[in-house]
Parts: structure tokens; sequence; C-alpha cells
């Protein structure tokens, strides 16, 4: 971590932000305080909406038309910038000042080449030629770990995937070598494996050139590998503020107490020890309770005490000159020990039959290069291998877990099992009956309503002009568990009753409902066909912490109750640890790995599997961890290597065999199969990556 100076680079003194709407004043940030000395890293956390991003925006003059600054000061190298003129804060935007925003595509102008933006930024804030400034942005998206940075300088931004477009905007912003760097969720779109790239490259740039880091994420790993101080907030406020050893050894405040309880760690066990969400939801700006602004969801509230006016917040420590400060008048009066609360054990769900056997399965895509070169040379069609010659077996109450990076095939896998795509060849058995190579429109309603998907964003499938109720009960009718319509709704009212969700929201339209609430309606919608299999991708990877626990113990709760078997699909290696029974490590359409969760998070690994767990944040400092910093890109699915996919990027490669010839697939237990050159006797030799600090 980057040591901070005593002279702050940014200093904000009692910064209330608000917005102006019809129905007045709407206060969204209040009485915010901080110090940001250069190469020191800040980080702020708490859910959607407490004003972390308004925070930053309201630091780089960004509020719009109709926000403000109306109280408090932002003073940065001793400059108020709530005092600036248009043309001031444009000299320091970008130069001084740079910012990483969530959404990539709202930083990227889709009518100009990735290179022609790049190269601007060098050229206006530094003055310099266009021939170093293509240099150096050249360099830079090498340095973010993009491949083959000329296509990409030549390409659109809508020809990029996410994740590279979030490190293009991450290059962009790091062009003129800011003094202040604003990260907004900068790695939500990233992988595990490139995250930790990206933040082993920011942590370097601000020890090399001392830049101070304002770091928003609702991830609590990533803060204690990155941050030097942790401020978190809710509703507007600060309500805990303190150096990351402080926080996370001793947090004060019930709110922080609850955002770690909602964070799967390496011990928690999803049936002894169950995370438990934090209940309600965070009030509106206008609707603030008296008192305690989180009163309302404390499980300490005192009334009398906790709502008798507003409260200040306090240093409680200083350990070695950092403060450690709470908004709670009654920090002192909990036990720690019963400030993280711990869900009531609950039975596991008995693993039956297998209702879901993978065998040989491949998915090839045919590519072809209408050129005169490739037409005399014969080289005409090619093929991208999405998938290829996957085994593996789902049983009844089970949740079988997938993991790679993107690109590796596991979207390409859900797409086949849902007939959205046919296979090239192989067999997908459900309950028997082989559907690898039937096309959705060939299923039929029993087939399609046995399988059904949970997905990542619920707003591309959520039909905005019907009401909640009536795409539940479309699902209820045509796949025939009720075809009376009055039954039918009776069934729709009972899944939004399973899936916590007041009665009413059946008259609601998906935009009155929060990120969390829509991805309920999808888990409702899912389940609402009697589905004997579940496919759910990346879930809960857009949720704040608190929603995202409740959306999987939700998920976890229905399938106790109807045996369902849930295919997992993600890149959270910590959530997949908490959920999963097996797993299933793809790389680059092929399993390296498959087995237990314990016995692929234990020795012996394939060295992707130990790339992939070394990547993985964990928010507990009384863990240790191996860094293991995967170097080079996913190489193309068009164009594979020869002999191991893995092998280009492999830190343990033993040389011309792994570049020659498949790897073996070697058997450590009746589950535990690994694909690798390396013997099982060396690999269990290996030391674990995760493990408890001595």
């Amino acid at each position: 971590m980057a040591t901070a100076t005593d002279a702050p680079l940014l200093e904000i003194k009692d910064l209330c932000l608000s917005y102006f709407t019809r129905a007045g004043e709407i206060p969204a940030v209040v009485d915010f305080s901080l110090s940001l000395a250069a190469g020191e890293s800040v980080g702020l956390v708490g859910e959607s909406g407490c004003g972390k991003s308004t925070v930053a925006l309201g630091i780089m003059q960004y509020m719009g038309h109709n926000g403000g600054i109306v109280g408090g000061s932002i003073m940065f190298k001793g400059r108020d910038l709530t005092t600036l003129g248009d043309e001031e804060l444009r000299q320091l935007r970008g130069s001084e000042i740079a910012m990483v925003y969530q959404e990539p595509m709202a930083a990227l102008n889709p009518s100009l080449t990735i290179g022609a933006q790049l190269i601007e930024v060098p050229m206006v804030h530094e003055k310099v030629g266009e021939k170093e400034a293509r240099q150096r942005a050249l360099a830079l998206l090498a340095d973010v770990r993009l491949p083959d940075p000329e296509r990409i300088m030549a390409a659109y931004p809508h020809q990029l995937s996410g994740g590279q477009q979030q490190r293009v905007v991450i290059a962009m912003a790091l062009l003129s070598n800011p003094s202040l760097l604003l990260l907004d969720e900068p790695t939500t779109a990233l992988d595990v494996t490139v995250e930790a790239g990206i933040v082993a490259l920011i942590a370097e740039l601000s020890r090399k050139f001392g830049t101070a880091l304002l770091y928003i994420s609702h991830n609590l790993g990533l803060m204690l590998e990155i941050c030097d101080r942790v401020c978190v907030m809710y509703s507007g406020e600060v309500i805990e503020e303190g150096a990351i050893d402080s926080i996370f050894t001793w947090p004060k405040h019930p709110y922080t107490h609850g955002l770690f309880g909602c964070i799967p760690l390496p011990h928690t066990d999803k049936n002894a020890r169950p995370l438990v969400p934090i209940r309600g939801q965070l009030p509106l700006p206008h609707q603030r309770p008296a008192g305690c602004n989180f009163g309302p969801r404390c499980d300490f509230f005192k009334p009398g005490l906790c709502d008798a006016g507003d409260i200040k917040i306090e240093t409680v420590t200083a350990d070695n000159d950092a403060e450690h400060r709470v908004r709670c008048v009654r920090w002192n009066d909990i036990d720690p020990k019963d400030a993280i609360a711990v869900g009531a054990g609950k039975k596991p769900v008995v693993i039956g039959e297998p209702v879901l056997e993978v065998e040989g399965l491949q998915k090839y895509y045919e590519v072809h290069d209408r050129s005169i070169g490739a037409l005399i040379s014969g080289a005409g069609t090619r093929f991208v291998k999405a998938n290829e010659a996957l085994d593996f077996t789902a049983r009844r109450g089970e949740t079988v877990a997938i993991v790679g990076e993107s690109g590796c095939g596991k979207s390409t896998f859900a797409k086949v099992l849902m007939g959205l795509e046919t296979a090239t060849a192989g067999e997908i058995r459900l309950e028997g009956r082989n559907i690898a190579g039937m096309a959705v429109g060939k299923r039929s309603a029993e087939q399609l309503a046995a399988l059904q998907m949970v997905f990542q964003n619920p707003d591309d499938t959520l039909n905005p002009s019907h009401t909640v109720g009536s795409q539940i009960s479309r699902v209820i009718r045509k796949f025939g568990v009720e075809t009376d319509r009055a039954k039918a709704r009776e069934r729709m009212l009972r899944l939004l009753d399973l899936v916590k969700l007041p009665r009413d929201f059946a008259l609601r339209r998906p935009r009155q409902l929060s990120g969390g609430q829509k991805q309920r309606v999808g888990i409702a919608r899912a389940f609402a066909g009697n589905p004997s299999m579940v496919i759910a991708d990346e879930p809960v990877s857009a949720l704040d912490v608190s929603v995202a626990a409740a959306v999987t113990e939700l998920l976890m709760d229905i399938q106790r109750e109807h045996k369902t078997t849930l295919l997992f699909i993600s890149h959270d290696l910590g959530m997949v640890r908490y959920l999963a029974d097996r797993i299933v490590v793809m790389y680059l359409g092929q399993i390296m790995e498959r087995g237990t969760t314990e016995e692929v998070f234990g020795p012996p690994y394939h060295p992707y599997t130990e790339a992939l767990l070394s990547a993985v944040p964990i928010a507990d400092p009384k863990i240790e961890k191996r860094h293991i910093v995967l170097e080079g890109a996913l190489p193309s699915a068009i164009d594979p290597p020869k002999g191991c996919p893995f092998h280009t990027r492999c830190p343990r490669k033993l040389g011309e065999i792994c570049e020659q010839e498949r790897p073996p697939v070697q058997i450590d237990r009746e589950d535990h199969v690994i694909a690798c050159h390396i013997p099982l006797a060396e690999l269990r030799e290996v030391e674990p990556v995760i493990r408890a600090a001595s």
C-alpha cells in the first residue's frame, strides 16, 4: 500500500450535495468530510443509493443541471473546487483529477475509435505530439492486459466486450498520470484474474507517482487489499471511518457489522452458518427517519435514545495517528460477539439421482473468410471451438458451479443447454433424454418447463410494458401448471410470497422495482413452471452485498423446498465456495478440473484453478493468500494453442510436452479429476493458496 504524506492532497469539509426536483430539494449527501494525502488510498463502501458515487461526481463537479453543492468545501492542492469556473475545472479534469466510471459505455464516444479517444488525452492536457501520445496509449493498453493493442486502437467501442471497454476506460484515466484518481466500481465487469492485475497496476501507479485513490466499491475484500482507510456510508452520511485494520478487526457501527454478515468468507457454511442479509431497505433521501438513519433496520435500536436528535460522528480510538470514528450512540454498548448476526442452521439438501448428464459435448461455430488468399489456400472456413469434450453430472438437489474467465465457454454451454444453440457433437441428457441437438423451438412444454434460467441482468428479460404478476402468471399457464386463471393468479401470489415480495407488487411494472426486487421477480418466474433444473448465470454479481445475500439465501431456500438442481455460473469464487456442492473449472472451452468444493479449494490444484483462487478478494485479515497474477490474455478460441490450452499462461509449464500434447485426465479421487501433465504427487505438494494467518 502507498505511504501517505502529511499534507492533504484533497480535503473535504462538511460537504452537502443535493438534487432539485419538482418535489423540492433532495439531500443526497449530508455532512461529508474526508482528508486524502498524496499516495494514500481511501475506500468508500455502502449499499447502492447511499451517496458514494454522488461524492465522486461532486468532486468532479459533474452533478448535472439539477444537482449541486449546497454547503461545505472541497480543497484540492490548496484550491477550493467549489469556487472554480468552468474553464479552470476543464483544465483539472483528466489531467490532475481523473475518474473511472462503473459503466464504460457512458465514458466512451461510440462514433470514435478507441485510438482517437486515447490519443486525445495527452495531446489536450500535456500538449504532446500525436506520435508520442499514440505510443503511450499502446503501452497502457498492454499494461491493462488487453491483447493486440493495435487492433484495440482501431476498434470502435461496440466492437469490444464489456470487460475490454472497462480496461480501455482505466487506461484513459491513467494516461496523464493524475494526482487524484476516482474509481467508481472499476472492476465490477472484469474477471477475477483481470481484476487482480488491474488492482496491482493501480497500486503500482499510486506508489510510483504518489497518486491518491478514492476507491468506490461494495467489495470489502478489494478494500482490504488496496486501501489504507475505509469510509462506510449509509443514506448520505459517513457512519464509520477508520484505518483498514481497525475497521476489519473491530468494526463499531451495527451497519458495518451487517455488511460483514452478508459476505461469504472461507469458514462460512451455507447450512450451519448461513448468511444473514440486512433487513429492510435503504430509506429514500426525503424519507429519512428522525435520529439515526439506520434505526429502522438496526437490531440494537433503542427508542428515545437513537431517535432523539441528530447523531454526530465521534472519535472512538486513535491508533498510530489513524482515527477511528463512528456515528452511533450505542457503539460502546454492543458486544462484538453479538454484533454480526448468524443465521439459524438449516438441514442440507439430500442429493438424489442424476438429473443432467453431459458427455463429450462439443460446440463449434463456423467462421468464413471470404478473402482471395483464404479461398486460394483452402483455409476459408475455420471453427471457433467454444466447448470441447465436456463431461460432468449434476444430481437432484445439488448445486454445481461452472467457473472460469470470460470467453472460457460457460455461457455457450448454458445456451446449448437451454436450446438457444444446438451441440456440434456429444450428448446432454436431461432426466435421461438427449436434448443436445434439440433447439428450443422443437422442445415440448414439459422439457421447457423442466429447464429454466435466472439471468444476470433482469432488465434484459422482464417486459417493461407488462406487470410483474402478468409475467409470472403467463409462465404458469403456458407450461400447464395451472390453466384456470384464478388458480394461476393464486399460485403467482404464492410465488411472490416465496421470494419475499409484497403481493401488491403483482400490479407493479419492472421500472417501479429496485435491482434486487427485479432479480427476485426473475427467480419467481424461473420457478413458476416447477423446473427440475435452474441455470443461474451470474445472478448476484451486479447486486449489493446485502441484496446478494438475500437473493442467495432465497435461491437455496427454494432449492431445499423443491429439490431443484442448480447450475450456478459465476466468476465470484467466494460466492461459489459458499453455494456450490461441486465445481467445474473451465478454460478455453475445456474442463481443467472438477470435483467437490472442498477438493477444488485445496491441493492438488490445476495451475489455472490455483491462479483463480489467488485472485479472489477475501474480506478477512485473518486469512493469508498467495498472489499469482496471470500474464497474457486468454488465447483465441478460433486458434487455440496446441497441447494444453493453458500452457501459454501457465506459471508451472513443464516444457515441450505441455506445448504439444493434450494433458491426460488424472483422477485424484472418485469425483476429483485434473487435466494436467504435472504428476498428481507433485500437485499434492503445492502450498495451499488460502489459509489462516499464522
